[in-house]
């Protein structure tokens, strides 16, 4: 069957891109030509923040004795979470050496990233956890330096949980520095700033779009903007526990989609009933609702099939499954940024720390990439080394390639050494 929306979005989504592009690019070039002025000046005017950048050890003490016992407990779970899960990722990719045919020994080495610059976002809501999966997973990468920043919450600074977060996932220096000026001040060196490699971290559609005109100054991790949702969902799934993730996601803001694909045009139907049901009495419902209603989605499909092929379409960032079949979806399903299998998992358990990393591909860009992982802030570098003999043997086809492409110095790289070895053992 042809698929069936019960709800449908009613805003494009590239709707505000062009304005967002163009106020990125006037205050990149401005950060370009004024330096630490206009990194003050951006501070001044859009955070309210005329204090100073750089968070002192004093200031990190001092705010750390403000928080509770429990919370630095389960802070510590999420952090060993995360960190274990980064540690594996990393022993599945391997340093090798290989004598691929005799005489020419090729390889692979492993090289973390040398200067990180993780921006944690701290705008409706402070998300501490983001500390973690950026600068906890730099950390255990090897990266040699990492500089944390995070936008100031009134006038006391960064939100205390978060620099919190910051220091005890192992940033080196933390600033209190938030939007597109700070993803600048980071690529460029600023207001006493290491000049970062690669900048990281999710962020509302100005800090995207940095990180995006940043990207050559600077690497990027991905571009992580406003979250997504979508859920596969069948006649054995619970239109409570189905509804409810969908606008535990939404209440990130009015620029988050939901969606529901469904094999059941009764559940879809209960779902959406859930939701008017439950929005009222939910403390974020501004949020939520205004997401909700403007591009929330509920999409009835004839079969597994269909609904694994509009998922990939969709490539949301968040995946969950809620089936009678959840390993049919599991082996086939191909573009998401991160899959939550069954109704016991949820989104927000990857978001907050069940050892997953919640910087995930956004506007689906999970066609053609993964989320931010240990392997980001490593370098994969090959290396070869050949003996006089294999020199000779290989250079004759390397240089006739070369005279094909017209690349006649390339050419004679190869000549000279079939000469110069020649008779070699």
């Amino acid at each position: 069957m042809a698929r069936e929306y019960l709800k449908k979005s009613t805003v494009p989504q590239q709707k505000r891109r062009a304005e967002v592009e163009d106020t990125v690019r006037r205050m990149l070039a401005d950060i370009a030509a004024n330096g630490d002025d206009a990194i003050r000046r951006y501070a001044r005017d859009l955070d309210k923040w005329n204090g100073a950048f750089r968070v002192g050890e004093a200031e990190i003490a001092e705010k750390t004795k403000q928080l509770s016992k429990v919370f630095k407990e389960d802070f510590d779970i999420c952090h060993k979470n995360v960190v274990d899960f980064a540690k594996r990722q990393q022993e599945s990719i391997q340093a090798f050496e290989v004598e691929l045919y005799p005489g020419a020994v090729l390889g692979q080495k492993l090289i973390p990233i040398e200067n990180v610059g993780c921006y944690i976002p701290g705008g409706k809501y402070p998300l501490i956890s983001s500390a973690i999966m950026s600068v906890g997973t730099a950390k255990v990468a090897g990266v040699r330096h990492i500089t944390g920043c995070a936008p100031p919450r009134g006038a006391d600074g960064i939100y205390p949980q978060t620099l919190y977060a910051l220091h005890k996932s192992g940033a080196d220096e933390i600033y209190c520095l938030g939007g597109a000026q700070a993803l600048a001040a980071m690529a460029m060196g600023f207001v006493g700033m290491k000049k970062a490699d690669l900048i990281t971290g999710p962020g509302n559609p100005y800090v995207a779009e940095a990180k995006r005109q940043l990207f050559g100054i600077a690497g990027i991790d991905l571009l992580a903007g406003p979250t997504e949702i979508l859920v596969i969902a069948d006649d054995t799934a619970d239109p409570t526990i189905v509804a409810t993730d969908l606008l535990g996601q939404a209440e990130h803001g009015p620029d988050s989609p939901a969606w529901l694909v469904t094999t059941s045009r009764k559940l879809g139907e209960a779902v959406i009933k859930e939701v008017e049901r439950l929005l009222p009495d939910l403390p974020t419902r501004d949020n939520a609702g205004k997401a909700w209603a403007d591009l929330g989605e509920v999409i009835v499909v004839g079969s597994d099939d269909e609904a694994i092929a509009v998922s990939d379409e969709y490539a949301p960032e968040h995946l969950e499954i809620q089936t009678g079949r959840d390993d049919y979806y599991l082996e086939r399903l191909s573009s998401y940024g991160s899959l939550f299998i069954g109704e016991p998992s949820t989104v927000a358990y990857g978001d907050k720390g069940v050892g997953t990393n919640h910087t995930l591909p956004t506007g689906r860009s999970a066609r053609y990439t993964g989320g931010l992982s240990v392997h980001k802030f490593t370098k994969v570098v090959t290396y070869e080394r050949l003996t006089r003999r294999a020199s000779r043997e290989i250079a004759p086809v390397i240089s006739r390639v070369c005279r094909e492409e017209g690349m006649i110095g390339h050419a004679i790289t190869g000549e000279v050494r079939a000469k110069r070895y020649e008779g070699a053992n």
